[in-house]
């Protein structure tokens, strides 16, 4: 068991989880800065990853409800994706859970490395939906084909999670001939569904540290309307590479310890 959390701890995490609902509002990669943020204070690599999942909820329902309308015509593809999503986060929290505070402390770098990777390639994803998008059109495709794939990044999404949103965009673009607007919207509330599965898993896991999530889910809605209201002033292309930076050196501290 951890020691319980002081004064100082409580604004550390207060302030990293504001700093994430911010990220996640302009550019996202907030959970680099809110994850290393609660294991700094003395949390359990695995309960932390638990408790920062909880915690970012609300952040992500946000940002699902200002895309909704966006969803408009995509019934058949939201009874696809939200099961896949479900399934996928609930199988990657169960398996969270299952997995040795030893072993997830030696995989935490590898996971922030890669989550790192993914959103240094976001832009280019993006740019690669874009052209992939202009060269097929609108259509329908072969969308049920996109089940597998949305389970599989799901299970991920329910584990660790962060760079999740990277890899379901990709997913769907491969499968969905859609406008960028509508992928993203689906993508919002495909990425929602695996986070609150998980979350709904951890709730009852015991593992969950309840004064850390309730203070980060506070500090992380002001965060992200914070983060919304400066979205105009703020380049997220820069942004995000100052949470790159952030996150390949907290790996390498890792690494190095």
């Amino acid at each position: 068991m951890a020691d319980p959390l002081t004064l100082v701890d409580f604004v550390v995490i207060a302030l990293a989880a504001a700093a994430a609902g911010a990220v996640n509002a302009l550019a996202g990669g907030g959970t680099l800065v809110s994850f290393p943020a609660l294991v700094a204070v003395g949390i359990p690599p695995v309960s932390a990853n638990v408790t920062n999942t909880v915690a970012l909820v609300p952040g992500y329902l946000g940002a699902t409800v200002a895309q909704a309308k966006d969803l408009a015509g995509q019934r058949r593809r939201l009874w696809l994706v939200i099961p896949a999503a479900v399934a996928g986060g609930l199988l990657g929290g169960f398996i969270l859970l299952n997995t040795s505070e030893k072993l997830f402390q030696q995989m935490v770098p590898w996971l922030i490395l890669l989550a790192s990777l993914l959103l240094a390639l976001q832009d280019r994803v993006r740019r690669w939906v874009v052209r992939r998008l202009e060269h097929h059109g609108s259509g329908n495709g072969h969308e049920l084909l996109v089940v597998l794939p949305v389970f599989a990044a799901s299970i991920y999404g329910g584990y660790f999670g962060a760079g999740l949103s990277v890899i379901l965009l990709a997913v769907l673009a491969l499968v969905i001939d859609d406008t960028l607007t509508r992928l993203n919207a689906l993508k919002q509330i495909t990425a929602f569904s695996v986070n609150v599965a998980a979350a709904a898993f951890f709730v009852f896991s015991g593992r969950v540290v309840w004064p850390a999530a309730a203070v980060m889910a506070g500090a992380a809605l002001l965060g992200g309307m914070l983060g919304g209201t400066f979205a105009g002033r703020i380049q997220p292309e820069s942004l995000r590479r100052v949470v790159v930076v952030v996150g390949v050196t907290v790996a390498l501290i890792y690494l190095v310890r």
